[in-house]
């Protein structure tokens, strides 16, 4: 989670294959999934939206083939996703 714009930038247009000023949100997290960046273009420059989860993880939505480095959500799929899930361990915890 070292990139920042620009590396993000790249990253949505390299590795996903979009234009990073088309109007999408570009949704980057680390591999502990605790760690998310959103990056979009607002007509004047990109805007990033950094989000740490303390005791949650984010749950990321499955790609529909194993190839595909991209995957379409609405805003209640956005949602949901940035409201994240309490670890395993707390909900161990707290069941308890």
């Amino acid at each position: 989670m070292r990139r920042s714009f620009d590396g993000l930038a790249l990253a949505a247009r390299q590795v996903v294959g979009e234009d990073p000023r088309s109007g999408a949100l570009f949704v980057f997290t680390n591999r502990r999934a605790r760690h998310l960046r959103i990056l979009w273009w607002d007509r004047s420059g990109f805007c990033l939206l950094c989000k740490r989860l303390h005791q949650a993880l984010f749950r990321l939505p499955s790609p529909g083939a194993p190839s595909d480095r991209s995957v379409v959500i609405d805003a209640r799929a956005l949602a949901e996703l940035l409201r994240g899930v309490p670890s395993t361990r707390r909900a161990m915890r707290e069941n308890a």
